[in-house]
């Protein structure tokens, strides 16, 4: 009787469990659905009262939300959060702020359990403080050239759609499908945009401030001045792909002739460091008083700068714009 009883009850809420599913599962899977594409295409919280407004506007918490809002008073919290928009990490400027203080802290824990000198610990917060924004830096600049490499495919496909007889915006929407990250997703929310009654300018705008390349202002600017004085999209489209394709072979060439260049700065720099760090372990007494006496700390302090500023100035010699 008990056996036919529990059968019982867990046919009934099978049965229940099956029709909730199949009644409300379809709707909740559409709003959470049209929630991404509204957290997609919304303007993050630290957008200035000045600038042109979002169709949606979302509140990203991070874990400190009173620096969110204090950030967002300030230009260098707005460029905090562009580079975010840019690298494509999930994170917020609190969140950048919290990580870069734990980073620190575990530099500073670091350098006490490995060397007794103690001036390493203020370099070694230094060193955790910047490492999280070196960080978001590389990935941003990594999802650019990404975006650079694929761009003239993005072009291609919005020139041949156009040629089909779609849409421009229609065309859009084919690219963002179409494409992989970064290209696909950058243009899946400049469509959304548009779709959620954004003007296309507006949602192009948006989209050459995200990804702050020189090609993508060209195809923003081609855009819009076609769209007010008229022309064959399609070409400008062409002519337009075929100078990026040009533009980013010229920059490859130039990058392999200052390779050396490069290289020798990366060394220059590391040098002294990976040495000093090598004699200390081979021969402490020998590193000894380049640590302890005050002529030595002068002279560590008196390089860093020196390499410092030698690394900037061999980045500025073989660093040329095409």
């Amino acid at each position: 009787m008990g056996v036919a009883l529990i059968v019982f009850l867990f046919v009934i809420v099978l049965v229940m469990g099956t029709y909730a599913a199949l009644t409300y599962l379809p709707g909740i899977l559409a709003a959470r659905d049209m929630d991404r594409r509204l957290r997609d295409v919304a303007t993050p919280a630290l957008q200035p009262a000045g600038d042109t407004p979002s169709v949606v506007r979302e509140d990203k918490r991070g874990p400190l939300p009173v620096i969110d809002r204090v950030l967002a008073e300030t230009g260098t919290g707005m460029g905090l959060l562009r580079l975010i928009e840019r690298s494509g990490v999930n994170t917020t400027p609190s969140g950048m702020v919290v990580t870069s203080g734990a980073m620190a802290i575990v530099g500073v824990v670091a350098a006490a359990l490995l060397t007794p000198h103690t001036f390493v610990r203020p370099i070694a917060a230094v060193v955790g403080l910047l490492l999280p924004f070196v960080y978001l830096k590389y990935s941003a600049s990594k999802r650019m050239k990404r975006f650079e490499e694929q761009f003239p495919e993005a072009l291609d496909l919005l020139s041949r759609a156009i040629r089909a007889g779609h849409a421009f915006q229609t065309a859009m929407g084919m690219v963002a499908d179409e494409m992989n990250d970064p290209v696909g997703p950058e243009f899946k929310k400049a469509f959304d945009q548009q779709n959620f009654g954004l003007p296309i300018k507006e949602a192009l705008n948006q989209l050459a401030e995200r990804v702050a390349l020189l090609d993508v202002r060209f195809f923003v600017t081609a855009v819009t001045i076609q769209r007010e004085t008229g022309g064959n999209l399609a070409e400008i489209l062409d002519g337009l792909a075929h100078v990026v394709r040009e533009r980013f072979k010229i920059l490859r060439q130039v990058r392999v002739h200052t390779a050396h260049g490069r290289f020798t700065g990366y060394v220059l720099l590391a040098l002294p460091a990976a040495l000093a760090i090598g004699l200390e372990y081979i021969n402490p007494e020998f590193m000894g008083p380049l640590f302890r006496e005050r002529l030595g700390l002068m002279m560590i302090g008196g390089g860093l700068v020196l390499q410092t500023i030698g690394f900037f100035w061999i980045r500025q010699v073989i660093k040329i714009e095409v």
